[in-house]
């Protein structure tokens, strides 16, 4: 019996080490499978490692060489400070200060620091009118008197034809620059929109360019009437807050509180003198009320070029940009950029078509100057590049005419026809700016 036990347990013990050794000699049919995947994604992880490096190299190039342009400006006299962004498809590649805020005190510019954008804010008018439009709240073709009765250009005929689209387009017929003085007097909208019955119309609504404060602005008191909601309530729920602009605001109280601000200045003998804040345009925010940063402005930019579209949707954003009017003439700055075409006006918008040298097919900038309270700005758009420039300054400078054309210089410089940009696997927007 003994014996017996013994030989069923040597049997069993080598059945169980035959049967190991048949396992063991078996090949692994799931490790080929799985250095396979190990290897595919040590090859992504180094190739997003060398985009990286390859980026950061250039953003740094290219801080280099707007350093030296902006310490060279101010070095020659013509400049105190600047809050310059420059964005690439999803990526804030600058967001940078240069000069200081205050010529008298020691403090610089950086990327949150706060100008005043005067016209630039025509911008966010129009494209604040694209998204009420989208909603439903207002149409392109809606008549001003609809939704302002006191209103009043000329004989009623004309008056009942001027749109919602003709006065974002500065089309509507009146003299160039009719009752700016009011909106720098501090009149309210109802104000001034009553006194247009003294004005003649110099031509028919949507027929002509003529460009204005008073008129534009009273795009925000349409939006105010459509929708229940002043136009700094609008812009904040609909656009700023979901876009993360912190540091932009449209009333003076706040831009009085705001320690990170750049004072304007005036030219005073050989240098600057500083110049106090004033309450101008916040009576017409539409027209030139609101103050931003360097960085706020970038994700502005982001979102313009089509990059943030659970905003707004992209195609109800490219309204804003479609060519409404041309202007004409070639006495403007922008009119001499290098390769200028022609350009236009679209809803708070200028859109410039021009050729490089390097191109076959014509390209756009949509495009807005800014000077308000002795600050002077400029932005600039290049949707075929997926490029924004922008650049805040709080001094009237001779730069400011041609900044836009030499930054984008240095840019294609420093990354030839490929601009810079990241594209991250998860789909993640870029904020890597230095």
């Amino acid at each position: 019996m003994q014996r017996f036990k013994i030989l069923v347990g040597s049997t069993l013990l080598i059945l169980t080490v035959f049967l190991l050794t048949l396992s063991a000699s078996k090949p692994n049919t799931t490790s080929p499978s799985n250095t396979k995947i190990t290897t595919s994604r040590s090859q992504t992880a180094s190739v997003d490692l060398i985009k990286l490096q390859q980026y950061r190299s250039r953003q740094q190039e290219l801080r280099a060489a707007l350093k030296e342009y902006f310490k060279n400006t101010i070095l020659s006299g013509n400049l105190v400070g600047a809050g310059v962004s420059i964005v690439k498809g999803d990526s804030i590649v600058i967001s940078e200060g240069f000069g200081k805020r205050n010529t008298n005190l020691n403090g610089k510019v950086d990327g949150e620091t706060v100008f005043r954008l005067g016209s630039l804010s025509k911008g966010f008018a129009g494209v604040l009118a694209a998204e009420v439009e989208n909603e439903g709240e207002l149409d392109w073709s809606s008549k001003v008197v609809d939704y302002i009765p006191e209103f009043q250009l000329g004989n009623k005929e004309n008056t009942s034809k001027i749109t919602l689209a003709d006065i974002l387009s500065q089309t509507s017929g009146t003299p160039y620059h009719s009752y700016t003085n009011l909106i720098e007097a501090g009149l309210s909208l109802t104000d001034i929109a009553e006194r247009f019955k003294d004005v003649t119309p110099i031509s028919e609504p949507g027929s002509m360019y003529s460009y204005q404060n008073a008129m534009f602005a009273l795009s925000g008191e349409m939006m105010r009437r459509a929708t229940g909601k002043n136009i700094k309530t609008l812009l904040k729920n609909r656009l700023l807050n979901p876009l993360g602009m912190c540091s932009t605001s449209m009333d003076y109280e706040t831009l009085l509180h705001t320690s990170n601000i750049a004072m304007p200045h005036v030219k005073w003998r050989s240098g600057w003198k500083e110049r106090p804040l004033k309450d101008d345009y916040f009576n017409a925010v539409a027209a030139g009320g609101v103050s931003s940063s360097a960085h706020d402005m970038a994700k502005w930019m982001r979102f313009l070029l089509g990059h943030d579209p659970e905003v707004m949707n992209k195609s109800a954003l490219q309204d804003v940009f479609n060519p409404f009017v041309e202007v004409g003439g070639h006495s403007k700055y922008y009119q001499r950029w290098p390769g200028h075409i022609k350009s236009y006006y679209g809803f708070g918008w200028r859109i410039h078509k021009f050729m490089e040298d390097d191109a076959i097919n014509k390209k756009t900038i949509w495009h807005h100057g800014g000077s308000v309270n002795d600050y002077r700005n400029e932005i600039a758009i290049f949707p075929e590049s997926d490029l924004g420039i922008c650049v805040l300054m709080n001094c009237h400078s001779k730069i400011a005419s041609t900044v836009i054309p030499d930054l984008y210089k240095i840019v294609k410089e420093i990354y030839g026809q490929s601009a810079p940009q990241i594209v991250l696997n998860s789909g993640a927007k870029m904020d890597i700016s230095l």
